[in-house]
């Protein structure tokens, strides 16, 4: 039996990038709709990809502390409706809570008060909205190895990219110090629990924090991290114009996006603030002096992965636009809402990863 290369191993690991691009697109396309039989698939789809692809690394464990955040987020969304009330009008009284009279000067604001069931629906589908957005980044980071990640990203926003990856890898690290201390604790007969035993646990996981930040500044020095090249002055210029202006169009083309009255100039805005920054990004990677080690290629596996999610982005921002009664389903009068059918088969595309990207070695 022949042991795979370390090359053929590669060619069976995909892009970390199209990971990105997919999860954002299943959050835009969340963004979409407050329809809760759409966003369940979302995250339905979301966490069947992130169940069947992703490894035992300390990263991979992160999709459950973002689904425990989005809960979080759904729940602090319907107290605040319960407590603070809501502007939308009802006539299924639940539970009358006791009222707080306020000043004149905070009026439009309450503290208690009737409590109807059409203003918790609507905070029930407005917190599953971006309960939905958080989940499909945590699935980007159960499933994308930051270290290569890094890689990958362009030269110019490497020191930045440098930083994020190393204060998201010192989180997972510190939780597996500290269940690999607690565990050895237990073995010993030791408390592991109490403020006793996390102080005796707390001093060894900052010392191996420590230690690693050691080690990570001297690997980071000798490889010749921080050196830049000389480059002119009239391109750093023309770098920072293209990467400034790119920013300010690309902020004013989604904000034109977004309302309708920039409906007219977004995308062409958008489309060209996109370019310059990629311009001054390109320019920008001349001062950046590193090579690549076998960089991951883009392949078709890539191109499918990211393409299946911008396809469910471009389908539901379709069907919002053509039928927004079936993707924002009404509170008033109360009624249950109805699953469209051919967005829920769109939204069925974001589980094409889980058929055309193979599982990697845990």
């Amino acid at each position: 039996m022949s042991v795979p290369t370390p090359r053929h191993r590669r060619r069976g690991t995909l892009h970390p990038g199209a990971w990105w691009l997919w999860s954002l697109a299943l959050g835009t396309a969340a963004t979409r709709t407050t329809n809760p039989l759409l966003l369940a698939l979302l995250i339905a789809a979301s966490g069947y990809v992130v169940a069947t692809h992703r490894t035992a690394a300390p990263w991979s464990r992160s999709y459950s502390a973002f689904a425990k955040l989005a809960l979080a987020v759904l729940l602090i969304r319907l107290a605040f409706a319960l407590l603070l009330g809501s502007p939308i009008p009802g006539t299924h009284v639940l539970v009358t809570l006791p009222e707080v009279p306020l000043p004149h000067w905070a009026q439009g604001i309450r503290l208690g008060g009737e409590v109807t069931a059409e203003a918790l629906v609507f905070a029930l589908y407005d917190g599953l909205k971006l309960a939905t957005l958080l989940i499909c980044v945590g699935a980007a980071n159960a499933l994308a190895n930051p270290a290569r990640l890094l890689k990958s990203l362009p030269g110019a926003l490497y020191e930045m990219g440098v930083a994020v990856v190393v204060a998201l890898t010192f989180a997972p690290n510190l939780v597996a110090d500290v269940q690999r201390l607690r565990a050895a604790r237990r073995l010993r007969g030791r408390p592991d629990r109490g403020i006793r035993g996390l102080l005796q646990v707390g001093l060894p996981v900052l010392e191996g924090a420590l230690e690693r930040s050691v080690g990570l500044a001297a690997a980071m020095d000798a490889r010749g991290y921080g050196r830049t090249a000389d480059v002119p002055a009239p391109v750093r210029r023309t770098t920072t114009a293209l990467t400034l202006g790119g920013l300010l169009g690309v902020c004013a083309g989604t904000y034109g996006l977004l309302t309708a009255e920039g409906g007219t100039y977004g995308l062409p805005v958008l489309l060209a603030g996109v370019a310059a920054a990629l311009a001054g990004l390109r320019l920008g990677g001349r001062r950046t002096l590193r090579t690549r080690y076998r960089p991951d290629p883009w392949d078709l596996r890539a191109w499918l992965v990211a393409g299946s999610g911008a396809a469910v982005a471009a389908l539901l921002a379709l069907a919002a636009a053509s039928d927004p009664e079936a993707l924002h389903p009404g509170v008033v009068p109360l009624t249950a809402p109805a699953l469209p059918l051919w967005p829920a088969a769109a939204v069925l595309l974001a589980l094409l990863p889980a058929f055309v990207v193979p599982k990697e070695p845990s």
